[in-house]
């Protein structure tokens, strides 16, 4: 593997630095790094392996071993790096405003909730 330089933070890799598995294989470039910035939170890589078959790939932060200025290595090797899954969209998010938390009407948050999956809207 070349040198990959000093280790960084999820806040500064770079897109388009190669990824690697645990075993040294180069499986790609960083696309995006997907972080939750209001609670500093690192989240994962989605990396493009159309060197190879797949496309784009996502790998869950606890399956990243280190990240540095020219590089990302992975906890997983190559083989189970091919098992990794596409990125999919976000899910959806729910909402609460303070009404919902401090008796906000007379139904309140949980019983909108029952009635809105239990079909009474």
């Amino acid at each position: 593997m070349e040198d990959l330089g000093a280790p960084v933070s999820y806040l500064v890799v770079g897109k388009g630095v190669p990824v690697y598995s645990s075993d040294e294989v180069k499986l790609g470039r960083v696309v995006r790094v997907l972080s939750a910035r209001e609670a500093d939170m690192f989240d994962g890589i989605v990396f493009d392996t159309t060197a190879g078959p797949g496309g784009h790939k996502f790998v869950d932060a606890p399956e990243v071993a280190a990240l540095y200025e020219r590089g990302v290595v992975l906890k997983i090797d190559a083989e189970e790096a091919a098992k990794l899954p596409k990125p999919s969209a976000n899910p959806a998010a729910l909402s609460v405003n303070p009404a919902d938390l401090v008796g906000g009407g007379s139904r309140g948050f949980m019983g909108r909730m029952r009635d809105l999956f239990g079909g009474r809207r």
